[in-house]
């Protein structure tokens, strides 16, 4: 389905699962705003090579609410309207489950703000705009961590719960003029996570039905499926990890 005349924010746009979903956005024909913090270089260089015209780089810092605010206002100037809003930036650093005493309450509390409190805060500064469409879709990049109980640290696995949760209430309070969906990934082949490279991958993907690593692109089309296709969906998610959530 063509997204001609539609406009997108990707936060965390600028790489990974993020810069996967601008292009496919792209691709279909919406105008995207391209969210970064750090990565002010990888975002320009990506809006170079998108098709279409009208796409902007916009930094944001989710930790900081004047800065989320102030990227809100900027994407209504450069759009006047907001079609489609990906909730994809985020961190983590792996620690052992078992380790306590390596996730300290300062690493919490700056898991929950930038992965929980952030994406609250874009959706938050975004909604009104997005009401005015009467038909807007807003997708939260979770993860099978929220679920499973198992990923890069006990603090992240809180972090997605907490957005799964956040998914089925606003699906709720936003409604009809705002669908509100989150795709949950497992491991995927970024940079996402610091030392989990390619072999180990292949080898996590062995313990799955599907037995092949999910790729961001993946990712990006499950996005694109909630955007273009589940129109009569709200509140629900879809898992894109070859199955082995399963176990």
């Amino acid at each position: 389905m063509t997204l001609a005349g539609k406009t997108a924010f990707v936060t965390g746009g600028s790489n990974g699962i993020g810069a996967a979903t601008v292009r496919m956005l792209a691709q279909a024909g919406a105008r995207v705003a391209i969210g970064y913090n750090t990565g002010e270089g990888r975002a320009r260089a990506l809006l170079a090579s998108l098709p279409g015209e009208g796409h902007v780089v916009q930094a944001m810092a989710l930790e900081d609410k004047a800065s989320v605010r102030a990227a809100a206002q900027q994407v209504e100037a450069a759009f006047g309207r907001l079609d489609v809003l990906v909730n994809s930036a985020g961190f983590t650093k792996p620690i052992a489950h078992a380790n306590l005493d390596a996730l300290d309450e300062d690493f919490m509390d700056a898991m929950l703000i930038a992965n929980v409190r952030g994406p609250w805060s874009v959706i938050r500064a975004l909604a009104p705009l997005m009401k005015r469409t009467g038909d807007a879709v807003i997708v939260n990049v979770s993860s099978v961590s929220a679920f499973t109980g198992s990923g890069s640290n006990i603090a992240y696995c809180a972090s997605k719960a907490a957005i799964d949760t956040m998914t089925l209430s606003l699906a709720r309070a936003l409604g009809p003029e705002i669908r509100v969906l989150c795709v949950s990934p497992g491991a995927v082949a970024t940079d996402f996570l610091a030392g989990r490279d390619r072999a180990a991958l292949e080898k996590l993907a062995l313990s799955s039905p599907l037995k092949r690593v999910t790729e961001p692109e993946d990712v990006a089309m499950a996005v694109m499926a909630c955007v273009t296709h589940l129109r009569a969906s709200t509140g629900g998610k879809i898992i894109v990890d070859g199955g082995r959530f399963l176990g």
